[in-house]
């Protein structure tokens, strides 16, 4: 026994169990009966929603106050990888609006991915996930970097069974399910429920634009919010109050670097080249740029799009405008543009506690 009392090793142990079903506990007040799931209200502004933006919650995933403790515990949970190094904020990192600032990611035995991290902001409206857009659903969305060999390379079984026998999540599954049972699908709704609550609809260009504050911008980020939304055609794609329109471009980006995007998902060769138009909010934070991560700042995505773009095939109608520097912009223009991006900037959404690891 190397010299150690096998009584004391045993109370210890009995301890930590204590301890860990203590921590289960939580959930659920000492002397109140529990009667199932506590329903969750997410709270956002009434013009952050309109026709082109739905609220997109599954009938058989609704939120539920444990469900979304139990998405964050998991959000944050490394037993999800292989070697326990990796958990889903490995590479969606607060932060940076969920995303990784790295060009690409690498997996757990130092793999590259091949298409940049992209950003989790206000997904509770978006229609489609990934960057090919294969996934219907943050629940489907999830369960993909579990299993992906050059992600957190495990597999469902294995993380279910570490979930299973761990002293705390099977009582937290079923606070949060109203049912016992740890399976590969309450894993992914619970996660999924979680990042729902990513709300993102307080930076300086909301309090300019919708809450009527006029000193919240500069002249130089009013005269780039203009441009925004009339000479320079941005909003023609980055929607505003999303700054997305949840849909899927081909906006000359393939060119000469060979990813076909949607059309791996899809098979259709009318799908070439097309990627998901994502947020322009906590764009700031968000770098690098584009699916591969080519670009290192906003300025050169400025550029990009007042300077290269060609006749490619499969070119969207909506990058009509900007062929071959159809839309001129001098200097100023651009500097402007970028500062007004920056005004999409949320830093109490990228300091919310509620978001953090909660371990």
């Amino acid at each position: 026994m190397n010299g150690r009392n096998p009584v004391l090793l045993l109370c210890a142990g009995l301890f930590t169990l204590y301890a860990c079903q203590r921590d289960a506990e939580q959930a659920q007040p000492a002397g109140e009966e529990w009667n199932g799931p506590t329903p969750y209200q997410l709270s956002f502004p009434e013009w952050a929603t309109d026709a082109s933006h739905v609220l997109m919650m599954p009938a058989d995933n609704p939120l539920t106050e444990e469900g979304v403790a139990l998405g964050r515990k998991l959000f944050y949970e490394k037993a999800l990888s292989n070697d326990y190094s990796m958990s889903c904020a490995t590479c969606h990192q607060q932060d940076h609006a969920f995303t990784d600032p790295r060009v690409v990611s690498l997996g757990t035995d130092g793999s590259p991915g091949r298409r940049n991290s992209m950003a989790i902001v206000n997904p509770a409206w978006d229609q489609f996930f990934f960057w090919d857009g294969r996934a219907p659903s943050l629940e489907m969305q999830a369960f993909g970097p579990v299993a992906n060999p050059v992600e957190m390379h495990n597999t469902w079984p294995e993380v279910v069974d570490r979930l299973a026998a761990d002293p705390v999540y099977p009582l937290l599954f079923e606070h949060a399910f109203g049912s016992p049972g740890v399976d590969s699908m309450r894993v992914v709704k619970a996660i999924a429920q979680f990042e729902r609550t990513f709300i993102s609809f307080n930076s300086r260009f909301d309090r300019f634009e919708y809450g009527g504050d006029s000193t919240a911008l500069t002249a130089q980020e009013q005269a780039g919010r203009n441009l925004f939304f009339d000479g320079a055609h941005c909003n023609i794609c980055h929607v505003a109050p999303f700054f997305s329109d949840n849909r899927m471009f081909n906006i000359g980006s393939t060119v000469g670097f060979g990813d076909l995007g949607q059309e791996e998902a899809t098979g259709q060769h009318s799908d070439f080249g097309k990627f998901k138009n994502t947020t322009l909010r906590n764009i700031e934070v968000t770098a690098p740029y584009m699916h591969d991560g080519r670009f290192a700042t906003l300025e050169e995505v400025v550029d990009f799009y007042a300077d290269s773009i060609v006749s490619s095939p499969g070119l969207d109608n909506h990058m009509f405008p900007f062929l071959n520097g159809g839309t001129p912009l001098d200097a100023a223009d651009r500097a402007a543009l970028v500062a007004f991006m920056k005004t999409l900037t949320d830093t109490e959404f990228l300091n919310n506690p509620a978001y953090s690891d909660p371990n």
